[in-house]
């Protein structure tokens, strides 16, 4: 999703001298300030060897729920916590404008594309999809791939949650994690029976008004959909303005929200570039982890628990690598068995989707902002008041539709986007065009991952099974064809050029099957490898308070513990995760707002 820094390189001269002289101009002001920021960071993110190597908590990954947890634990003086991330800080020198790749919003597929903050992972060829090897790029970096992420702030339906307390997450139904999704945020619109006002974790509407995004609005409702002014409230079914996760003009993430706030506590520290790379046990208790820094294997131990927050990929890798997994995996690898448990890696979930892409007639598409000599004015003015065209992500409207009559939910997702992209942005878009990121919700596809190697440098083996189901198939053809209806509308006619992708040639619903298995993509939202439910579910990982079945001291708090993917991105269900789990973990009751409305279409009859 690269829209308008995509070509923008350091290694320009005329920017980097331009840059040069506004960083000098916002950093000299405040040397003293940040010099200050850069002593209290450098202090709280060395393993200080003045300090015994024991705390009351180890948290692994400082990402969308790492970053929460931490936060929150060590809100209390008396518990010591120390966060452990793999990946760099996402500052220099304390600044963010020197960190500009992570912190203009409209720059974002730089580190979609750059292994330096990334995973980069990639799954094994899919068979139901010509055989291509899919790119999955993860967070490795402060904020992990809240960092990285186009800033979209979906929670998800309330049935979601209700069906991940049938399906064993007992006390995760939505009465239950709506006060949580409040609790994280602070909404520029204001408080209300939905939205909170008082958390950490801003949340915006795009500014920009854009005549495509009001094209794309007004063609949903000629196609008969509703409007919904608030998809994350009352209605999430219908087409309207999409929250995002930004703040004066910087993507927000959990690192600004939560980590930064809390690194000047005495008793919080953090430190980056250190991989875990194992699990310590006596018997079945953890007692704390093997983690490798600057090249040195060095062990620190935690007298409560040690909490899992790598995500969907890292902690299921982390849980076998230490022993806990399937025993028959983990015995031909050498790895010593600590507690079978054949449910880590297992339940994969992710979304696929599919750009649907029409040519714009009119030269007001972000292709003009990709241009040099605009991405340095866009690029200038960011620096310089952090506004302007590279503030914004530019997915700034959306929907949620119902595929067919009976479907009680919607499970049919759009972003819509003003630009063209290309191959996750890693190619520059080649025209005026627009288009729209369409796919499905609850695809009945489910996959795995397991390890490679017993090395915790190889990448596990990551399969997804892409479109294995008939059901997946059909669901993705409708994505296409519905997508192409609201297109057709007449609120485009003054903008619509011939359609670019998938083509006027692709019609049959054969074609559109091949068009499917060749363009689909990862919409980057892995999850449900380390399932919560009960205790006597053997496919389960963790029990409803999240903690590792058959071993005591550990719990697993990230995406990855999801009984089953949500109806929307990934991002804001996560916080809400680690919100809940913080108070569990404190031992406080939890949180609950009882019979709160949501719509309901007025007849299954009807698609829409």
């Amino acid at each position: 999703m690269s829209y308008l820094m995509k070509g923008f390189k350091c290694h320009s001269p005329v920017m980097c001298r331009v840059a040069g002289r506004l960083f000098k101009v916002h950093t000299l002001k405040n040397t003293l300030g940040i010099n200050d920021q850069f002593k209290i960071s450098r202090a709280s993110s060395q393993l200080s060897s003045e300090k015994a190597d024991s705390y009351n908590y180890i948290i692994v990954g400082a990402g969308s729920a790492g970053c929460v947890l931490a936060s929150r634990l060590a809100e209390d003086p008396q518990s010591t916590v120390l966060l452990l991330e793999a990946g760099p800080k996402d500052t220099l020198l304390g600044s963010v404008r020197l960190m500009w790749k992570i912190h203009m919003p409209a720059a974002l597929t730089y580190n979609l594309c750059d292994e330096k903050y990334n995973w980069y992972y990639h799954t094994t060829p899919q068979r139901h999809m010509d055989n291509r090897v899919m790119y999955w790029p993860r967070g490795r970096v402060w904020g992990g791939s809240s960092s990285l992420n186009a800033m979209v702030y979906v929670r998800g339906h309330a049935e979601d949650y209700n069906r991940w307390s049938r399906e064993g997450a007992l006390g995760w139904d939505y009465e239950h994690c709506l006060p949580y999704f409040k609790k994280a945020q602070t909404h520029e619109l204001g408080p209300d029976q939905y939205r909170g006002g008082n958390g950490p974790l801003h949340v915006s509407r795009g500014k920009t008004n854009h005549p495509l995004h009001q094209a794309f609005l007004e063609a949903a409702q000629q196609a008969g959909y509703p409007f919904t002014d608030d998809m994350n409230g009352y209605q999430q079914e219908g087409f309207g303005w999409m929250d995002m996760t930004v703040h004066q003009g910087k993507p927000w993430s959990t690192a600004s929200a939560y980590l930064r706030p809390a690194i000047s506590r005495p008793n919080f520290s953090v430190a980056e570039k250190t991989l875990v790379t194992k699990i310590l046990f006596q018997g079945t208790k953890c007692i704390g982890v093997e983690y490798v820094k600057n090249g040195q294997r060095k062990k620190v131990f935690a007298n409560k628990e040690v909490i899992l927050s790598g995500g969907a990929i890292n902690s299921p890798q982390l849980l076998m690598l230490s022993g806990i997994g399937n025993a028959d995996d983990l015995k031909k690898l050498g790895i010593p068995v600590v507690c079978h448990l054949p449910g880590v890696g297992q339940n994969l979930q992710d979304h696929l989707e599919v750009y649907v892409q029409q040519k714009c007639t009119k030269p007001i598409t972000l292709y003009s902002a990709q241009k040099p000599h605009n991405m340095v004015r866009i690029g200038l003015e960011w620096l310089w008041k952090f506004t302007g065209e590279g503030a914004t992500s530019h997915l700034e409207s959306g929907g949620f539709i119902r595929s067919e009559p009976g479907v009680p939910h919607p499970d049919i997702q759009f972003h819509f986007l003003p630009s063209q992209v290309i191959d996750h942005g890693r190619i520059a878009s080649t025209m005026e065009a627009y288009q729209v990121h369409v796919g499905p919700m609850r695809s009945t596809s489910v996959g795995w991952l397991k390890l490679k190697s017993s090395d915790p440098n190889d990448h596990p083996v990551i399969e997804p099974n892409y479109l294995s189901t008939e059901r997946d198939v059909w669901e993705f053809r409708q994505c296409v064809k519905l997508t192409r209806e609201i297109f057709a509308q007449k609120a485009f006619e003054k903008f619509r050029g011939p359609e670019v992708q998938p083509g006027n040639h692709v019609q049959s619903d054969k074609e559109i099957d091949a068009f499917i298995r060749q363009k689909a993509d990862s919409a980057y939202h892995p999850s449900c490898t380390c399932k919560m439910g009960q205790p006597s579910d053997s496919t389960a990982v963790v029990d409803p308070q999240t903690k590792v079945i058959g071993v005591e001291n550990l719990r697993v708090v990230d995406a990855s513990i999801m009984p089953s993917v949500v109806t929307g991105n990934l991002n804001a269900p996560t916080i809400m995760i680690a919100e809940k789990a913080a108070d569990i973990i404190k031992g406080l009751p939890p949180l609950q707002e009882k019979n709160v409305p949501v719509y309901k279409p007025k007849t299954l009859e009807t698609q829409r």
